[in-house]
């Protein structure tokens, strides 16, 4: 097999084998260890990683859950918004937040993303506060924090309850009126996700929802747990979200290596800016200031009209790629309720067009990433 042949081979958007291949006597002992003990459900590691993922994230209180959707699900009902009540979020972005603000009755208002850092735009986001809005929900898009400052700002100015949702963004730090801190511990209440391709994934599904604030995370634990405050005592409507303990044994041996993971995928990254910087017709990610980016997607935007061409051409060569996102969420036909149409949100729609994810992950090596680039320059070369 030619050795290029071979190399295209073993391009995957996630390796998530070589991953677990790494620290596998680690994570089998731990596993083990769920297995003798038989505490399936609540046993001693969800205790024990959440601990410790607080004190990574340097906050007071920290809730694990099912999985992501269910996080921002529970940080809806801990802030006791009534259905009607409106709240913001992105258009360009996965489902999740809008999801769960429609399952509770709330009403969705999208706002418009910064065309170079695909996160929230503070203008657009400004214009859309109303009478009725309560919140926002600030997606911590592809690795890279919003700017906190200035949302912080408006969230005061209209007494705004603030949302992160850091499910993509895990270790990444923003700064925050002069102070580096973890993406995610800034708002009211953070959420994260622990699906397998995150920057802390686990075996399966898994979430979490952190704050300072220890009132609002002990009613997220009761949320989370049918309403319980203690056994049977049901003060609240909550709902069942849970994460397994072998889960939780298994991000919590995952947990020591994520400073170097996060490492690996900036050295990664920054491979990818020297072997494609001057193509003129991509963009490659852009880094604001008051934020690091720790890649949990390298998305570049392919210009012209190409981008499809790029993805199939790719794929011809074994090269994996991902779409994040085609369509915008108001053009979605579950939100069409919301009157949303073409033309609302351009930049939105025009990222859906251009957007291109490339493999970014720990495991990914420099070989692999100079075939992908290679291939990316033999496809504009032959144009």
């Amino acid at each position: 097999m030619p050795e290029a042949l071979k190399i295209a081979k073993q391009i995957q958007m996630v390796d998530l084998v070589s991953q677990h291949e790494a620290c596998k006597i680690e994570l089998d002992t731990a596993i083990q260890k769920v297995l003798a003990h038989g505490a399936f459900i609540n046993g001693p590691e969800v205790k024990t990683f959440g601990q410790n993922l607080s004190d990574y994230l340097n906050v007071k209180q920290l809730v694990p859950c099912a999985n992501g959707t269910d996080a921002l699900q529970i940080a809806l009902m801990a802030l006791d918004l009534k259905p009607g009540d409106e709240v913001i979020t992105t258009s360009f972005n996965y489902v999740a937040g809008a999801e769960a603000v429609a399952l509770l009755g709330m009403i969705p208002v999208f706002a418009e993303v910064n065309t170079q850092s695909f996160n929230l735009d503070i203008s657009s986001l400004e214009k859309h506060i109303t009478s009725k809005t309560k919140a926002i929900i600030v997606v911590h898009l592809f690795g890279q924090a919003c700017d906190m400052d200035e949302i912080m700002a408006l969230a005061d100015k209209h007494h705004l309850y603030v949302i992160e949702d850091n499910a993509q963004s895990l270790g990444t730090e923003v700064n925050y009126k002069g102070k580096w801190q973890k993406a995610g511990t800034i708002g009211h209440i953070g959420t994260t996700s622990f699906f397998p391709t995150k920057n802390l994934g686990c075996m399966g599904d898994g979430g979490a929802v952190f704050s300072n604030d220890e009132a609002l995370m002990n009613k997220c634990k009761s949320i989370s747990s049918h309403g319980q405050g203690q056994r049977y005592e049901f003060q609240r409507i909550g709902i069942n979200s849970r994460l397994d303990t072998i889960q939780a044994a298994i991000l919590d041996v995952k947990l020591k290596s994520l400073k170097d993971s996060l490492e690996k995928r900036k050295k990664g990254a920054d491979k990818y800016f020297e072997l494609l910087s001057g193509i003129k017709n991509i963009e490659l990610p852009f880094t604001q200031s008051f934020s690091n980016h720790t890649y949990n997607q390298f998305v570049i935007k392919v210009l012209h009209n190409q981008r499809d061409s790029l993805k199939q051409y790719l794929s011809d060569h074994q090269i994996p790629s991902m779409i994040y996102y085609p369509k915008p969420l108001h053009l979605q036909p579950a939100y069409a309720y919301l009157n949303g149409k073409m033309g609302d949100f351009l930049v939105s729609e025009q990222l859906c067009e251009q957007v291109l994810a490339l493999p970014i992950h720990p495991e990914l090596s420099g070989e692999q990433i100079l075939y992908i680039t290679d291939r990316i320059k033999d496809f504009f070369h032959a144009r």
